[in-house]
This record gives structure tokens, sequence and C-alpha cells, in this order.
């Protein structure tokens, strides 16, 4: 009998959940299991951004990298592409680094590419430890910001897709983005197959993120090695990378 009024509740929470979501017009987005995600709280964990070593030349990857903190004493423990970027491996728009902007905003409101599918925005870390996503428009440098840097299109605008995702689009790429938790802490996820904008970006809303932006696609990479996932071979501008001392 027991194991009888268990599915019976199951049946209801089923029954609930699909109302629910055929309500609140929810989209079911990618599986968990088709999504390299990794979390991140800024007020304990040490994530930093990173672009040129110490002779001002691009790292351009996760191997350079993990080999110049090594130098430092330092363990690469996760790293994501963080951003797009031009041909000679520079930020695309804004970039902060200590507090430093080593570049400026770009302003730019229409051009081709996904960076200019506006509104697109801007990922930073503040020095006391908080991590944000906001549209461009809405974002101001101050002596708060320790990081940032501008990508786009944002994903997720104030709990909302972004209005030109379309569902069902077929096109589709591995992408990579960063969104914020309702805890405060920082969701990274990159597709494990293929996906369009719309997916992936409901992949965010479903998590929680009332806010979260898009750091490029086809040359995404993650190097978590906690999680077995370690690709080395991508070359890009920005990198986002969580850091412990060696011990």
């Amino acid at each position: 009998m027991k194991s009888f009024n268990v599915l019976i509740w199951v049946g209801l929470l089923v029954l609930f959940v699909s109302s629910y979501c055929q309500q609140e017009g929810v989209h079911i987005p990618i599986k968990e299991d088709k999504m390299v995600q990794y979390v991140v709280d800024p007020k304990v964990q040490d994530l930093r951004l990173f672009w040129q070593d110490d002779e001002g030349e691009p790292m351009k990857g996760f191997k350079r990298l993990s080999n110049w903190l090594e130098g430092r004493g330092e363990e690469l423990v996760f790293a994501m592409n963080g951003g797009m970027f031009l041909k000679d491996y520079s930020p695309q728009g804004l970039y902060v680094e200590e507090g430093v902007m080593r570049k400026t905003t770009d302003t730019i409101q229409s051009a081709y590419g996904n960076f200019y599918l506006q509104p697109n925005g801007i990922f930073f870390l503040t020095h006391d430890g908080k991590g944000g996503v906001l549209a461009t428009k809405d974002f101001e440098y101050g002596q708060h910001i320790r990081f940032a840097t501008q990508s786009g299109p944002m994903l997720v605008i104030d709990g909302a897709l972004h209005h030109k995702f379309i569902k069902g689009s077929s096109s589709l790429h591995i992408r990579n983005g960063v969104g914020i938790l309702p805890d405060g802490k920082v969701l990274f996820a990159m597709s494990k197959e293929k996906v369009n904008f719309y997916d992936f970006a409901s992949f965010f809303k479903y998590k929680g993120c009332q806010n979260a932006l898009y750091l490029d696609g086809f040359v995404s990479r993650t190097y978590l090695p906690a999680q077995k996932w370690t690709q080395m071979d991508g070359r890009f501008g920005v990198m986002i990378g969580e850091v412990k001392n060696k011990q």
C-alpha cells in the first residue's frame, strides 16, 4: 500500500510540474548531463580574469596560463574562455584586470556578429568578492570593480530570455556562458553538444539566473580536472580562471 501511495504522489507531482510549465511558459532546457557546469563563490574562491603574461603577450590558452601560474606558485583549478576577441587576441570591448581598465567599453549599437546582438553585457567581479552580470548600458565602472569582460549577447535579462532568441532555431553551436545564481554565486556552463541560443539561455533561466551572459561559441573550451574535463586545444583572448596556492 505504501508503494502505491508513493506512485500516486509521484504522478500528482508530474501533473503539477507539467501544468505549471504550460501555464507559466517555462521551457524545459538542455539536460543537466549535456552541460559542463561549475559554480564559484567569489567570496571564498579566487576567481580572476587573464589575458597577457608578464611580457605583455596574450597567453591564448589554458596550457600557457597553467604554466604561467605554476611559475608563481599557483595552480589552475578551473578555466573557461572569457569573451570574444579580435585577430590579435585582444579583448573585444571592455576589459578590466585588477582594477585597471585595459580596454574601453565597445558602445557600437549596430554591427555584424553575436557580440552586437543588443543588448550585450558585462561580467564583472568586485574587490569585495561579488560577481555580477549586467547589460552594458547598466554597467558602471568604478573603484569597486576588480575584473570585467564584455561580451554578447545577454542570455537572460532581469529573468527574461533575450527577445531575439528563437525557439527551435537551427543555428547550433557549442556555447559557453556565465550567470548569477539567486544566492549570488557564479554559474559557468558550456554545452557538450551543439545547441541554439534559445535552449542555452533557457538553461540559465531554469537554474534561477536573473542575468546571464554569452561568452562565445565554436572556440568554447573548459578546463575542469575535478570533473575529468580538460580541453587544452583552444586559442582565445580573455580567460576566466579559478586559482589556488600550491600546497
